[in-house]
């Protein structure tokens, strides 16, 4: 692919498209609520509906072009529960600007409510178009999406991580690896550097391939994956775990904001250290964490992602019904890191 079919990119920078999308059974993992990541998956999809309805659609452009669509930056608010077996509009309108070299979109999930159409997500992306050089050389891009091409992926504007320096220790640990196979939320001396001194929590983590695509490296849905389970792994450390809740008090966590950007490449099979960080308690009725990722490269710890997650917690009443509560001390205490 050299030349794009007339009108095509005119189409995907101007052209506004509505689809018709359904929830995942997959996401319904609380009576018949979908989550955060399955309701950004349906944000995903809309663009790349977006993509195939201007007569790009992501396939094309990679088998023909070499172009991988990779969204870079997904941030996301929910408004309003979305369900098992619902049907969502999902309208997609381009906001990238003439000088822009990433493809923007705001994007609306739209459902019926007592017979109201009413939105019920708001999600802004940013979208590059990745060079393949895995498979073979890609060559030069249609002139029409240069500016939208990159050799390597990254947010503009983002602002990364700091990253502590390694000592040869850090390194020794890294190749004995404390956590080969699967990873570990245990001692390891990177892990204790990334948090020390904060409210925060660690995993190590090796990269499988079923979270990978175009043949390498991490994508957006797989960070949303990576963001919902060290957020598992976070209450459990802290001693209330989404099942004891549960169990305990009917209480689930909801999550009305997520922010994740990608600030470089993650490959597969590499180990990803991945923080999670309480920055603030608010009222005892939400929360809101970052999330920090990062691989070690050439004796360095580098920045591949950061993020922002909002939660509160729901208590259910029925297989229909739930209610939004405050945190009682126990749980306030568990978010503070407090004994």
């Amino acid at each position: 692919m050299t030349t794009v079919a007339e009108g095509a990119v005119k189409r995907l920078l101007t052209s506004e498209t509505t689809a018709s999308l359904r929830t995942r059974y997959e996401g319904s993992n609380i009576c018949t609520w979908i989550g955060f990541k399955h309701i950004n998956y349906l944000v995903e999809e809309a663009i790349l509906c977006h993509f195939a309805d201007a007569d790009l659609p992501a396939r094309a452009l990679y088998a023909e072009a070499g172009l991988g669509v990779d969204i870079v930056d997904l941030d996301t608010r929910i408004l309003h529960a979305l369900y098992m077996d619902e049907t969502v509009q999902a309208r997609v309108v381009p906001t990238a600007g003439d000088d822009d070299s990433f493809i923007s979109f705001t994007v609306s999930l739209h459902a019926d409510r007592d017979g109201a159409d009413t939105k019920v997500v708001g999600a802004n992306a940013k979208v590059v178009l990745r060079s393949d050089s895995y498979v073979e050389a890609a060559g030069e891009p249609p002139a029409e999406l240069a500016r939208f091409v990159t050799d390597r992926l990254s947010t503009p504007g983002a602002v990364a991580p700091e990253p502590p320096e390694l000592t040869g220790a850090d390194l020794m640990a890294v190749t004995t690896s404390l956590s080969a196979g699967r990873g570990t939320s245990g001692p390891d001396p990177v892990l204790d550097l990334l948090t020390s001194g904060k409210n925060a929590f660690g995993w190590k983590w090796r990269i499988p391939y079923p979270y990978c695509h175009f043949s390498e490296r991490l994508q957006m849905s797989s960070y949303l994956r990576q963001m919902e389970e060290v957020v598992d792994l976070f209450l459990a450390d802290r001693g209330i775990s989404v099942k004891t809740l549960l169990d305990e008090r009917r209480w689930i966590p909801a999550c009305p904001h997520s922010r994740i950007q990608i600030l470089d490449e993650a490959l597969m099979e590499e180990d990803l250290y991945t923080v999670y960080t309480v920055e603030n308690v608010f009222k005892d009725f939400t929360y809101t964490s970052r999330m920090d990722c990062y691989v070690v490269r050439d004796g360095r710890l580098v920045p591949t992602a950061t993020g922002k997650v909002t939660h509160g917690y729901a208590l259910i009443e029925n297989r229909r019904d739930w209610n939004l509560i405050n945190f009682d001390e126990r749980v306030s205490k568990a978010l503070r890191g407090e004994s």
